[in-house]
């Protein structure tokens, strides 16, 4: 009767022991602190997901950091330029003017020209008499006299305007080496390119003053030299 007894409890056993080394060997790694169940494959999941996440956040923060770059720099180049010489330029340009308005005698005219060459300049004076003459070839002088005198004033106001030029390139080219976008470098070179016009306004009005100053003064002598013969001419026909 014993027997019986002693395999039946030897194989409830086994079966014990079988049923407690089942679940431990096909079940996922697991510990348990303080009765919290430690799952391995779940952490590493969840740092791999949080790890995502921060990278996404990372690459949202450069992309608004290249966007306010993006605007600053935008800003930049539609900022204007904070200096102009544009009303000194203009002034400049009006006193040269001004200066060739004051043309004396002859003005710069093609219809002045014609007028005065017809009455003092041509060959209708070699038949006039003595005394017209005379007062033709002193209109011409004083032709001459003041185109000689309206070359000098133009020129000592195109020397007057060199300072004021160069002020002007000094703070052009110091705004532009410092300007801060696209807009102020090309407004910079827009007022340096409108300083040049100006410089060569003036070097043509200060051409344009000597070269009238000159012509008028070939025509006097060769009215002169005209006159001259036309005189003798007669002088040899009164003997």
């Amino acid at each position: 009767m014993k027997k019986p007894s002693f395999r039946r409890a030897l194989l409830a056993g086994v079966v014990s022991l079988t049923a407690l080394a089942g679940p431990v060997l096909t079940s996922p790694a697991q510990a348990q602190f303080g009765g919290v169940v430690y799952d391995p494959t779940n952490y590493a999941q969840n740092v791999l997901t949080a790890a995502r996440s921060l990278e996404q956040i990372n690459n949202q923060i450069r992309q608004i950091e290249n966007q306010a770059t993006s605007l600053i720099n935008e800003a930049k180049n539609l900022a204007s330029l904070p200096v102009s010489t544009i009303s000194t330029l203009q002034q400049q340009i009006g006193q040269t003017r001004q200066l060739l308005g004051q043309a004396q005698r002859i003005a710069y005219s093609v219809q002045d020209i014609q007028s005065a060459f017809t009455q003092r300049y041509s060959g209708a004076n070699l038949t006039a008499s003595q005394s017209q003459m005379v007062a033709a070839a002193n209109a011409r002088w004083q032709d001459s006299v003041g185109a000689f005198q309206d070359a000098l004033q133009v020129q000592a106001g195109v020397v007057g305007n060199i300072d004021g030029a160069r002020a002007s390139i000094e703070t052009l080219v110091g705004a532009s080496q410092s300007a801060n976008g696209a807009l102020q470098a090309a407004q910079a070179g827009n007022q340096l390119l409108a300083l040049q016009s100006q410089q060569l306004a003036d070097l043509t009005a200060a051409i344009a003053a000597q070269g009238r100053a000159q012509s008028l003064e070939a025509a006097r002598n060769a009215a002169t030299e005209a006159e001259g013969k036309a005189r003798f001419q007669r002088f040899l026909g009164h003997q």
